[in-house]
């Protein structure tokens, strides 16, 4: 019964937190804020590198494949320069989603105290909500790059 508890009371959260991904204004959330900003440690992404991001990230389920008709597409088409600005941006709002639903995701200890609770935490966090933080920490300084060197390209073709 307190696993139950726990997963209606997650599916809830997770619910919320996807609908107020969608509402939350994009233009409050910019990647050189401090939150989305890269750590040091991160050398823009290419920690992740390590633990083969670049094998296992297109392998979790996207939220624009399962519900194309809510969020934009992360392919990128004819205008790449006029798209990236909002993919940067979508990769704020699904970091600052998940982070929440970490947090929000730790009010199951109460549900469950004890040993189950602690589990159900810690899976929640560590297979369900980091992996896809740590996507958006590796993708955005990458969505950075890509945009800067369009908007060189753009400056030279302009001049």
């Amino acid at each position: 019964m307190k696993l139950l508890r726990c997963a209606v009371y997650l599916s809830g959260t997770g619910l919320i937190g996807f609908l107020a991904g969608r509402i939350i204004p994009k233009r409050w959330l910019r990647p050189e804020q401090r939150l989305f900003r890269p750590f040091g440690f991160e050398k823009n992404g290419k920690i992740y590198e390590k633990i083969g991001i670049r094998h296992w990230q297109n392998k979790l389920p996207d939220m624009s494949r399962i519900l194309p008709f809510m969020m934009p597409p992360k392919k990128l088409t004819r205008d790449p320069a006029a798209q990236l600005p909002d993919m940067i941006r979508e990769t704020c709002i699904a970091e600052l989603v998940h982070l929440a639903l970490c947090f929000s995701g730790l009010y199951c200890l109460k549900l469950w105290p004890g040993a189950g609770g602690i589990a159900v935490v810690l899976i929640y966090i560590l297979l369900l909500n980091l992996p896809f933080i740590l996507i958006q920490r590796y993708n955005r300084p990458r969505c950075l790059q890509l945009l800067r060197r369009y908007s060189e390209k753009e400056k030279v073709c302009v001049h």
